[in-house]
Protein backbone atom coordinates (compact mmCIF):
# COMPACT_ATOMS: atom_id res chain seq x y z
CA UNK A 1 0.00 0.00 0.00
CA UNK A 2 1.25 3.46 -0.93
CA UNK A 3 0.29 6.74 0.69
CA UNK A 4 -1.15 9.43 -1.53
CA UNK A 5 -0.25 12.84 -0.15
CA UNK A 6 0.58 15.84 -2.35
CA UNK A 7 4.29 16.51 -2.79
CA UNK A 8 5.77 18.51 0.07
CA UNK A 9 2.99 17.58 2.54
CA UNK A 10 3.64 17.98 6.25
CA UNK A 11 2.33 14.99 8.22
CA UNK A 12 2.00 15.63 11.96
CA UNK A 13 1.44 12.94 14.59
CA UNK A 14 -0.14 13.83 17.95
CA UNK A 15 -0.82 11.71 20.99
CA UNK A 16 0.59 10.22 24.17
CA UNK A 17 3.57 7.97 24.91
CA UNK A 18 2.54 5.43 22.27
CA UNK A 19 3.19 8.14 19.67
CA UNK A 20 6.01 9.86 21.57
CA UNK A 21 8.21 6.77 21.50
CA UNK A 22 11.05 8.50 23.37
CA UNK A 23 11.52 11.14 20.68
CA UNK A 24 14.36 13.62 21.05
CA UNK A 25 13.02 17.04 21.96
CA UNK A 26 16.39 18.76 22.25
CA UNK A 27 19.42 19.60 20.17
CA UNK A 28 22.74 17.84 19.82
CA UNK A 29 24.72 18.38 23.03
CA UNK A 30 28.07 18.29 21.22
CA UNK A 31 27.35 20.73 18.43
CA UNK A 32 24.27 22.64 19.49
CA UNK A 33 22.94 21.86 16.03
CA UNK A 34 19.51 20.67 14.99
CA UNK A 35 18.03 17.41 16.23
CA UNK A 36 19.12 14.26 14.43
CA UNK A 37 16.10 13.42 12.24
CA UNK A 38 15.81 9.77 13.25
CA UNK A 39 15.87 10.59 16.96
CA UNK A 40 13.35 13.39 16.50
CA UNK A 41 10.78 10.86 15.28
CA UNK A 42 11.27 8.50 18.23
CA UNK A 43 11.05 4.72 18.08
CA UNK A 44 7.28 4.38 17.81
CA UNK A 45 5.05 3.59 14.83
CA UNK A 46 5.65 7.16 13.63
CA UNK A 47 9.23 6.32 12.69
CA UNK A 48 8.08 3.19 10.85
CA UNK A 49 5.39 5.04 8.92
CA UNK A 50 7.81 7.80 7.93
CA UNK A 51 10.51 5.31 6.96
CA UNK A 52 8.28 3.28 4.68
CA UNK A 53 6.65 6.32 3.10
CA UNK A 54 9.96 8.07 2.41
CA UNK A 55 11.51 4.92 0.98
CA UNK A 56 8.57 4.22 -1.34
CA UNK A 57 8.11 7.80 -2.52
CA UNK A 58 11.42 9.66 -2.15
CA UNK A 59 10.51 12.31 -4.68
CA UNK A 60 7.48 13.53 -2.75
CA UNK A 61 9.58 15.36 -0.13
CA UNK A 62 7.06 14.66 2.64
CA UNK A 63 7.91 15.99 6.09
CA UNK A 64 6.98 13.93 9.15
CA UNK A 65 6.77 15.45 12.62
CA UNK A 66 6.15 13.73 15.95
CA UNK A 67 4.58 15.84 18.71
CA UNK A 68 3.38 13.02 20.98
CA UNK A 69 3.95 13.51 24.72
CA UNK A 70 4.08 10.63 27.17
CA UNK A 71 1.27 10.59 29.73
CA UNK A 72 -1.01 12.95 27.82
CA UNK A 73 -4.76 12.78 28.07
CA UNK A 74 -7.08 14.62 25.71
CA UNK A 75 -7.09 17.63 28.05
CA UNK A 76 -3.28 17.75 27.89
CA UNK A 77 -3.42 17.75 24.11
CA UNK A 78 -5.89 20.63 24.25
CA UNK A 79 -3.59 22.63 26.53
CA UNK A 80 -0.70 22.54 24.04
CA UNK A 81 -2.73 22.40 20.82
CA UNK A 82 -1.94 25.91 19.60
CA UNK A 83 1.84 25.59 19.65
CA UNK A 84 2.17 21.86 18.98
CA UNK A 85 -0.48 21.48 16.28
CA UNK A 86 -2.08 24.61 14.85
CA UNK A 87 1.14 26.61 14.64
CA UNK A 88 2.76 23.67 12.82
CA UNK A 89 0.30 24.14 9.92
CA UNK A 90 0.18 20.46 8.96
CA UNK A 91 -1.43 19.13 5.79
CA UNK A 92 -2.19 15.79 7.46
CA UNK A 93 -2.86 15.37 11.18
CA UNK A 94 -2.94 11.99 12.92
CA UNK A 95 -4.16 11.73 16.53
CA UNK A 96 -3.98 8.76 18.89
CA UNK A 97 -5.22 9.48 22.42
CA UNK A 98 -7.52 7.93 25.00
CA UNK A 99 -5.76 5.12 26.81
CA UNK A 100 -4.39 7.41 29.53
CA UNK A 101 -7.87 8.85 30.03
CA UNK A 102 -9.20 5.31 30.42
CA UNK A 103 -6.35 4.21 32.70
CA UNK A 104 -6.82 7.11 35.12
CA UNK A 105 -10.54 6.41 35.43
CA UNK A 106 -9.83 2.78 36.28
CA UNK A 107 -7.30 3.93 38.89
CA UNK A 108 -10.07 6.02 40.43
CA UNK A 109 -8.72 9.49 39.77
CA UNK A 110 -11.81 11.68 40.13
CA UNK A 111 -10.12 14.61 38.39
CA UNK A 112 -10.05 12.82 35.05
CA UNK A 113 -12.67 12.70 32.34
CA UNK A 114 -15.35 10.09 32.02
CA UNK A 115 -16.15 8.86 28.51
CA UNK A 116 -18.76 11.54 27.83
CA UNK A 117 -16.46 14.39 28.84
CA UNK A 118 -13.63 12.77 26.87
CA UNK A 119 -15.84 12.89 23.79
CA UNK A 120 -16.92 16.49 24.42
CA UNK A 121 -13.34 17.69 24.88
CA UNK A 122 -12.10 15.82 21.80
CA UNK A 123 -15.02 17.17 19.77
CA UNK A 124 -14.17 20.74 20.74
CA UNK A 125 -10.51 20.14 19.87
CA UNK A 126 -11.37 18.95 16.36
CA UNK A 127 -13.78 21.85 15.82
CA UNK A 128 -11.03 24.22 16.94
CA UNK A 129 -8.73 22.60 14.38
CA UNK A 130 -11.07 22.70 11.39
CA UNK A 131 -11.67 26.45 11.66
CA UNK A 132 -8.10 27.66 10.87
CA UNK A 133 -7.22 24.59 8.75
CA UNK A 134 -10.33 23.77 6.71
CA UNK A 135 -8.43 21.66 4.15
CA UNK A 136 -6.56 19.64 6.76
CA UNK A 137 -6.71 15.87 6.34
CA UNK A 138 -7.40 14.38 9.78
CA UNK A 139 -6.72 10.79 10.79
CA UNK A 140 -8.12 9.54 14.11
CA UNK A 141 -6.66 6.36 15.58
CA UNK A 142 -8.74 4.46 18.10
CA UNK A 143 -7.12 3.69 21.47
CA UNK A 144 -6.49 0.03 22.27
CA UNK A 145 -5.33 -2.33 24.99
CA UNK A 146 -4.47 -5.98 25.63
CA UNK A 147 -4.14 -7.95 28.88
CA UNK A 148 -0.90 -7.19 30.68
CA UNK A 149 -1.73 -4.62 33.32
CA UNK A 150 -1.46 -4.91 37.11
CA UNK A 151 -4.16 -7.61 37.39
CA UNK A 152 -6.81 -9.43 35.33
CA UNK A 153 -9.53 -7.33 36.96
CA UNK A 154 -7.67 -4.16 36.00
CA UNK A 155 -7.27 -5.43 32.43
CA UNK A 156 -11.02 -6.05 32.16
CA UNK A 157 -11.90 -2.65 33.59
CA UNK A 158 -9.41 -0.92 31.32
CA UNK A 159 -10.73 -2.72 28.25
CA UNK A 160 -14.25 -1.56 29.11
CA UNK A 161 -13.15 2.05 29.48
CA UNK A 162 -11.08 1.90 26.30
CA UNK A 163 -14.09 0.52 24.42
CA UNK A 164 -16.14 3.57 25.39
CA UNK A 165 -13.46 5.84 24.00
CA UNK A 166 -13.14 3.76 20.85
CA UNK A 167 -16.83 4.36 20.21
CA UNK A 168 -16.35 8.08 20.81
CA UNK A 169 -13.44 8.27 18.39
CA UNK A 170 -15.40 6.44 15.68
CA UNK A 171 -18.31 8.85 16.08
CA UNK A 172 -16.02 11.87 15.98
CA UNK A 173 -14.28 10.62 12.86
CA UNK A 174 -17.64 10.47 11.07
CA UNK A 175 -18.77 13.85 12.36
CA UNK A 176 -15.54 15.68 11.52
CA UNK A 177 -14.87 14.13 8.09
CA UNK A 178 -11.81 12.36 9.46
CA UNK A 179 -10.36 8.99 8.56
CA UNK A 180 -10.55 6.26 11.20
CA UNK A 181 -7.78 3.77 11.92
CA UNK A 182 -9.17 0.82 13.86
CA UNK A 183 -6.49 -0.75 16.01
CA UNK A 184 -8.20 -2.99 18.55
CA UNK A 185 -9.08 -5.66 15.96
CA UNK A 186 -5.47 -5.64 14.77
CA UNK A 187 -4.12 -6.36 18.24
CA UNK A 188 -6.90 -8.82 19.10
CA UNK A 189 -6.05 -10.84 16.01
CA UNK A 190 -2.33 -10.63 16.75
CA UNK A 191 -2.92 -11.92 20.29
CA UNK A 192 -4.33 -15.10 18.76
CA UNK A 193 -1.02 -15.66 16.98
CA UNK A 194 1.33 -14.91 19.87
CA UNK A 195 0.98 -13.94 23.54
CA UNK A 196 -0.26 -10.42 24.24
CA UNK A 197 3.13 -9.48 25.71
CA UNK A 198 4.77 -10.10 22.35
CA UNK A 199 2.81 -7.15 20.97
CA UNK A 200 2.17 -4.92 24.01
CA UNK A 201 4.49 -5.34 26.98
CA UNK A 202 2.26 -3.85 29.71
CA UNK A 203 -1.23 -3.88 28.24
CA UNK A 204 -0.77 -0.41 26.71
CA UNK A 205 2.67 0.25 25.20
CA UNK A 206 3.55 -1.64 22.00
CA UNK A 207 6.76 -3.60 21.66
CA UNK A 208 8.76 -3.32 18.43
CA UNK A 209 6.44 -5.97 16.98
CA UNK A 210 3.37 -4.07 18.13
CA UNK A 211 4.64 -0.82 16.68
CA UNK A 212 5.06 -2.55 13.34
CA UNK A 213 1.44 -3.73 13.53
CA UNK A 214 0.32 -0.20 14.32
CA UNK A 215 2.34 1.31 11.49
CA UNK A 216 1.04 -1.24 9.00
CA UNK A 217 -2.55 -0.63 10.10
CA UNK A 218 -2.09 3.13 9.81
CA UNK A 219 -0.61 2.94 6.31
CA UNK A 220 -3.26 0.48 5.12
CA UNK A 221 -6.16 2.58 6.40
CA UNK A 222 -4.80 5.93 5.21
CA UNK A 223 -3.71 4.62 1.81
CA UNK A 224 -7.16 3.15 1.22
CA UNK A 225 -9.11 6.24 2.28
CA UNK A 226 -10.26 9.05 0.05
CA UNK A 227 -9.60 12.43 1.67
CA UNK A 228 -12.74 14.40 2.49
CA UNK A 229 -13.39 17.48 0.40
Amino acid sequence: MHLHFPAGSHVLFQGDSITDGGRDRGRHLDTGGPREPNAALGHSYVYLVAARAAAQSPGHRWRFTNRGVGGDKVTDLAARWRTDTLDERPDVLSVLVGVNDAWRVVEGDSDDLDADRFRTTYDALLTRTREPLPRLRIVLCEPFSLPGGPSPDFDDALAAQVLLRQKAVAELAAEHRAELVRLQPVFDEAARRAPAAHWIHDGVHPTHAGNQLLADAWITAVAAARPAR
